[in-house]
């Protein structure tokens, strides 16, 4: 019984750890920069497969919303799930057609994710390329384009040092001695922007 609790044990700490992380001692946090023209933003390194960011992603939008700051979505597919990596990829795709369909194309993943499996990815997909009268191609991603960006995002979140998803930080231009603050408990999470916000 117990051999058949490590593994998810391991599961659940990997997707929703909220181990306290020093912003200071991520290997490179100058690397997460608001985007240009913004002073702060929220910088979110997510998985669309893992539970915790599910529960999160209404969250941080509303944040984002709330405070008028940017909301800059990493992939960081972890390798014990299945189908995070290539629903990243399709994410990417819908990005290609615009920003917004992006998003809506994840928030859609996460609101279905209970029912979503390896086999099933694709009908979810062209279902919401229906619901959104988007004409799906043959082939999502001949060239490995958007797969690259993911790998890209991955190797960003590598370096930063994400250990779990998801990992959430308010990232600033104002304060060059904390230029990064991880918010490790998402229900301070309007209150870490406001204080990021406030310096």
């Amino acid at each position: 019984m117990i051999k058949k609790l490590l593994p998810l044990c391991a599961l659940f700490l990997l997707c929703s750890s909220a181990i306290a992380q020093d912003p200071s001692s991520a290997r490179n946090a100058a690397l997460l920069r608001p985007p240009k023209g913004a002073p702060v933003a929220l910088v979110v390194f997510e998985d669309l497969e893992c539970p915790k960011c599910r529960v999160d992603s209404p969250l941080e939008e509303q944040a984002a919303k709330a405070h008028k700051i940017p909301l800059v979505r990493h992939d960081f597919p972890l390798p014990m799930h299945r189908w995070s990596f290539n629903a990243a990829v399709i994410a990417r795709y819908f990005d290609s057609q615009s920003k917004d369909l992006g998003n809506q194309f994840r928030d859609y993943i996460f609101q279905h994710q209970p029912e979503i499996t390896a086999d099933n990815l694709q009908s979810f997909v062209q279902k919401f390329a229906a619901e959104h009268k988007v004409q799906l191609p043959f082939v999502i991603d001949p060239q490995g384009k958007f797969a690259a960006e993911v790998t890209a995002d991955k190797e960003l979140g590598n370096k930063v040092g994400i250990q779990h998803t998801p990992t959430i930080y308010v990232v600033s231009s104002r304060n060059p001695q904390r230029p990064v603050t991880e918010v490790t408990d998402s229900s301070q999470l309007f209150q870490t922007i406001e204080a990021v916000q406030s310096e």
